[in-house]
């Protein structure tokens, strides 16, 4: 984004959070859209800016479907908010927001009260951590649809130095200074968080002492299992085995198991790593790959040597994965599994495929990076838990390549196939996966604009990729009738498997089609804008990020970003995917000032919206004792916490209705 305008997600300085590391981007979807689309006529229903050359002004759906209906309306019932910007969050007339849990709260029994200026890594070890962003509901008992208790399983996916602690400034150079006690406690709130919660008299609060509950730290032991386990390149002198390791860093978004387990996405874990050995040493090219640099964006390298690439050069080889545990069982060991690829994965969502297997679907979240999916070899067995512990070992990982007549492909990440092989330094199954982006690349897949959360469509079948934005995505780089070469505001595109909208979707297909659902930002003011022609003032979004759809099949976008110069803050958004009111999004939610909204999640009876609010207060200039909000507090003394909220209706009902 431009220097006025800098990404919040998470807040690391972009050249580490996201450096656009693809080194030679093929077409980018921006060109295959303008390309495809640009060949046809343009159809009533969208609605976006007049006079002017567009990526979209001729959007149309392959297959003659137009995005958006012309003059219908929405199936959604509530009064939409006007956008803000503002200490305080916002949500439409007849709900209320809860706090469930905040930074610093107690998940373990033997947690201390939380003191922002007194605080340790032991005490942070058995607190909520920070940043919370993939936010999970697991019914209790196990198995049931219980509506009304349950597990939130969380994570927290970064450490925001210059707001957790006194003294550190203003600014994220901050992450720089801290001591080596101030990293432990960084490294604490790192992870997963497991609270048991429970609904009285309409009101959510954490279950004290929850025998369930759990923390999940840079510091709890993992095991790595997959075609990479035991390789050469991910040994250290802590490891000599390639099959443990300590902790799982930058958890963004995440998603579950039809078994009942948690996956847990390793997105930006470059930023942790720092030494000579990212320009000099004999895997330099494969760390620039994955925007590893010399100066780490925090100063754990000074105080753990497994930070430090000069002493551990193949300990980054043992982030960027999928893992897996059992949220039901706070003992369980969670594994790394390696057969789902290395990238800076967003999430990893589940669609059942008509023969059984289970296809996972996940985003690289980087500027020109890719779209994945996994399908497992055997369908999962609901009557044998035990026959799915390891079905994430064996199957078969693919990266997705768009074609500019509207159809797609699958391409299969498979050792010995095609370019991946020895004479490229492929020289087994294990090089592939620890080397997923160079071995995409190779394959010519579509680099796309930061694929973020990647969430199957329960209803219609359909696959919804959130396309956060590429402000470096260069005009010679897309035709002269699109001027999105700075997509600023991003957009949402649908994958259409075999048989979607059929109770015989296959997920599993190597083939399939794309439409696009919406091309973002403020209708006749950001070129390319596209909703449904009904969208109001108060309905346009940028920077999409996360989804959730309810049960109709409605899609709910969460967004990161928002350009500040817009005066709006980040928020949430619903709108039908199907009938007369396609892609008509209206504002439901807008978080306080400096904040991403992350993880919407619905309890199964859709009566409750759980989000995830977080770096509350990151604004330019915010530190912890002159911070921009104290939400949720809204004490002295007391710094913005990030914070799990719950949404719901006043007297009960479903949201949205």
């Amino acid at each position: 984004m431009p220097d006025t305008n800098p990404p919040r997600h998470p807040a690391p300085p972009v050249e580490i959070e996201d450096i656009g590391s693809n080194p030679s981007p093929r077409d980018t979807i921006g060109e295959l859209v303008q390309r495809r689309l640009s060949r046809r006529a343009a159809l009533g229903g969208l609605f976006g800016v007049a006079a002017v050359a567009t990526l979209s002004d001729q959007l149309l759906a392959s297959g003659g479907r137009a995005l958006a209906q012309g003059n219908g309306s929405s199936s959604l019932g509530f009064r939409e908010i006007p956008h803000q910007m503002g200490p305080r969050d916002a949500v439409p007339e007849g709900y209320e927001v809860q706090t469930v849990i905040r930074w610093g709260d107690a998940v373990l029994p033997d947690a201390p009260a939380f003191d922002p200026l007194n605080q340790t890594a032991e005490a942070q070890a058995a607190q909520f951590g920070y940043n919370n962003d993939y936010v999970d509901f697991f019914p209790l008992p196990r198995g049931s649809r219980n509506a009304e208790h349950g597990l939130l399983a969380v994570n927290h996916e970064y450490a925001d130095t210059q707001l957790m602690f006194p003294g550190m400034g203003d600014d994220e150079t901050a992450r720089l200074r801290s001591s080596r006690e101030q990293a432990a406690i960084e490294m604490a709130a790192h992870g997963l968080s497991v609270v048991e919660i429970r609904r009285e008299n309409g009101r959510w609060a954490p279950v004290r002492g929850g025998r369930l509950n759990r923390r999940i730290t840079a510091f709890t032991p993992m095991r790595v299992s997959g075609p990479a386990a035991g390789h050469d390149r991910m040994k250290t002198s802590a490891d000599p085995t390639g099959t443990r390791v300590l902790g799982t860093l930058n958890n963004c978004a995440g998603g579950n198991t039809p078994w009942g387990t948690v996956l847990t996405a390793e997105e930006n874990f470059n930023q942790y790593f720092g030494g000579a050995a990212a320009r000099t040493g004999g895997q330099a090219a494969m760390y620039k790959r994955y925007g590893i640099v010399e100066k780490a964006s925090y100063s754990w390298p000074q105080h753990e040597d497994r930070f430090n690439l000069d002493k551990e050069p193949n300990e980054p080889n043992r982030f960027g994965w999928i893992v897996e545990f059992d949220p039901y069982d706070p003992d369980s060991v969670p594994v790394k599994r390696t057969a789902l690829g290395r990238v800076k994965h967003e999430g990893c969502t589940h669609a059942i495929s008509a023969d059984g297997r289970v296809a996972f679907y996940s985003g690289d979240d980087e500027r020109f990076d890719y779209v994945y999916k996994f399908v497992t070899a055997r369908a999962w067995n609901p009557d044998d838990p035990a026959a799915n512990r390891d079905l994430l070992d064996e199957g078969t990982l693919y990266v997705a390549r768009f074609n500019e007549d509207g159809t797609m492909n699958w391409l299969p990440l498979v050792h010995g196939q095609g370019p991946l092989t020895a004479a490229n330094g492929f020289n087994s199954q294990a090089d592939v996966l620890i080397e997923t982006r160079r071995a995409a690349d190779l394959l010519k897949a579509t680099p796309m604009d930061r694929p973020e959360d990647v969430q199957p469509n329960p209803v219609n079948g359909r696959v919804y990729a959130m396309l956060t934005n590429n402000t470096r995505r260069k005009p010679e780089q897309v035709d002269r009738i699109n001027p999105r070469a700075a997509n600023a505001h991003g957009h949402v595109i649908e994958m259409i498997p075999p048989g979607a909208g059929t109770d015989k979707v296959d997920h599993a297909a190597t083939e399939g089609r794309w439409e696009i659902f919406l091309v973002a930002g403020r209708p006749g003011v950001d070129a390319g804008a596209q909703y449904h022609q009904n969208t109001s003032a108060e309905g346009w979004l940028s920077c999409p990020d996360n989804c959730t759809f309810d049960a109709k099949g409605r899609v709910w976008i969460s967004t990161d970003g928002a350009p500040g110069t817009s005066k709006v803050a980040d928020g949430l958004y619903a709108a039908d995917t199907e009938g007369e009111g396609r892609a008509l999004t209206r504002l439901f939610y807008q978080a306080p000032t400096g904040a991403e909204v992350c993880g919407p999640c619905l309890t199964p009876d859709d009566q409750t919206m759980f989000l995830a609010i977080q770096h509350p207060g990151d604004d330019k200039g915010s530190s912890f004792e002159n911070p921009s909000t104290r939400w949720p507090d809204f004490r002295d003394g007391m710094p913005p916490r990030p914070s799990i909220i719950a949404i719901t209706r006043r007297g009960g009902g479903v949201i949205g209705s």
